[in-house]
């Protein structure tokens, strides 16, 4: 049977997925019809929809019925988050079909010779390089879903150099996640947290750097040991059995001699290489351009399709580049569903009046919370609330103009409310059955959700104890400026 072009979500995974997330849904259903309902007042600041801390109040039951749980999925697309849900579907569908076409020419297959070529005796040393340049793309840029399109190319070099699916998983969409919660300017996290706080722009930093360093070391000595345990006996590896029919599908990036490649394949490789700059231009100018900081996901998207079509087609890839797209569009679907699930777990929740309660009533926990305890519960309350809001910076809008008065009434300074809001937002993204972004990286594996969270929390536990003592080293520090 020939192999389809391009990442394909695995039936088992996405049944899996499917199951946890309907399961989630009905909770969350069920939920609504145990907790009372209540709201707290909106209003707009600077174009922004803002609590006002100390307006809630208790409201009478929405007519919110049961068959409307499992309509959730496609009210999503007419409900508050749907632009957002729709971007997010849009560049997925356009890496999707990217993917396929460069798997198709052969691209992919000659970038990987040559890499693996380059650090054939010092492959420690070029896992090493991936994870520090996916963590800082996390830390400084807040870059996460744009990531995907690159975790099956990182997955077919980790068994390149005789490592196993989770080391692929680990050095690409883990780093990301580490540096996105150990952030350091992420502009969706840090940006809009001290902006609603009255902070200095990426105040701060200095502390953040030091938390950066330290959470790279502990994911660098987590990845080389199992990476290393893997080398030495690859049946040591937890989804060895599973990944086997996952390494015949990348078989076809098995890296050849570079002398046999085709002759257009470098210019190929070279527009590719144009491309990928233009998007780091993208992804670097964000921060620090509005215009472009609000388009970027669909800017990189569509940077990426014309990377792809483009880059197969000088390769000589010819009509092919078609049915290549057709098969990476087909492949990437089945993540539709999935991110429309996700997302109603939230929708649910608010449609059944009951995500203002929630927040009230871990807010009311900070009442007489001494400022170590008050900055442990902002980061609990944000790993809570994170389950049902995975958007960073919506979480900041809903938590922090709450968080930031609490904070103040208990002597927790305002930065290190910001910092427990960014380990509790940030490090839980990987965790969840409720992040599309996982379920989508899983599915393109053979890797369980079970399988991947019991391989982290080998990592997640001592990431926890950090975060608990750098925020008792922030309170104690009176981390500042205020």
């Amino acid at each position: 049977m020939e192999q389809k072009s391009g990442a394909q979500i695995s039936q088992k995974a996405f049944i899996q997925s499917v199951l946890i997330l309907l399961a989630l849904m009905v909770i969350s259903g069920i939920l609504t019809l145990v907790i009372p309902a209540g709201e707290y007042q909106r209003i707009e600041v600077d174009g922004r929809e803002t609590i006002m801390p100390d307006s809630f109040t208790f409201t009478e039951r929405p007519d919110y019925p049961i068959w409307r749980w499992f309509t959730a999925p496609l009210e999503v697309l007419a409900g508050p988050d749907s632009l957002t849900i729709i971007v997010i579907t849009v560049f997925i569908l356009m890496v999707g079909v990217a993917f396929a076409v460069m798997d198709k020419s052969g691209i992919l297959k000659s970038a990987l010779a040559r890499i693996v070529k380059r650090f054939e005796n010092q492959k420690y040393t070029l896992l090493l390089i991936i994870t520090f340049f996916f963590m800082a793309l996390g830390a400084f840029f807040g870059i996460f879903e744009e990531v995907v399109p690159l975790v099956p190319l990182m997955i077919a070099l980790a068994y390149s150099l005789g490592w196993d699916t989770l080391t692929g998983l680990g050095m690409s969409i883990l780093a990301t996640n580490m540096g996105f919660s150990a952030a350091i300017t992420n502009p969706f996290t840090i940006g809009v947290a001290q902006g609603i706080a009255k902070l200095p722009a990426f105040s701060g930093s200095g502390y953040r750097i030091i938390v950066f360093i330290f959470f790279y070391i502990l994911l660098a000595i987590f990845l080389t040991r199992h990476a290393k345990k893997v080398e030495a006996n690859a049946k040591a590896s937890p989804v060895y059995e599973e990944e086997q029919a996952t390494r015949e599908k990348y078989n076809h990036f098995a890296t050849t001699s570079i002398a046999d490649e085709n002759p257009r394949t470098t210019p190929a490789i070279i527009f590719l290489l144009v491309c990928v700059l233009l998007i780091f231009v993208t992804l670097f100018a964000g921060p620090f351009i509005p215009a472009i900081s609000d388009y970027a996901l669909p800017i990189v998207g569509l940077l990426f399709l014309v990377a792809g079509i483009g880059s197969g087609l000088i390769a000589g890839v010819g009509k092919a580049a078609w049915s290549a797209a057709g098969e990476g569009l087909a492949g990437i679907a089945p993540a539709i569903p999935l991110i429309l699930m996700a997302a109603s777990v939230k929708y649910i929740i608010a449609s059944g009046g009951i995500l203002d309660t929630i927040l009230n009533g871990a807010a009311n926990a900070f009442q007489n919370a001494n400022p170590i305890t008050a900055a442990l519960l902002i980061y609990f309350l944000t790993l809570g609330i994170e389950f049902f809001v995975s958007s960073g910076s919506a979480k900041a809008f809903l938590l922090m103009p709450i968080m930031i008065p609490l904070a103040d009434l208990v002597g927790v300074t305002r930065q290190t409310a910001v910092l427990a809001y960014v380990f509790g937002d940030g490090f839980s993204n990987l965790a969840y059955p409720t992040s599309a972004v996982l379920l989508i990286c899983l599915g393109l594996t053979a890797v369980t959700y079970p399988k991947w969270l019991k391989w982290v929390m080998g990592l997640w536990v001592w990431v926890m104890l950090a975060s608990l003592g750098f925020l008792a080293i922030a309170v104690m520090i009176n981390y500042g400026p205020f």
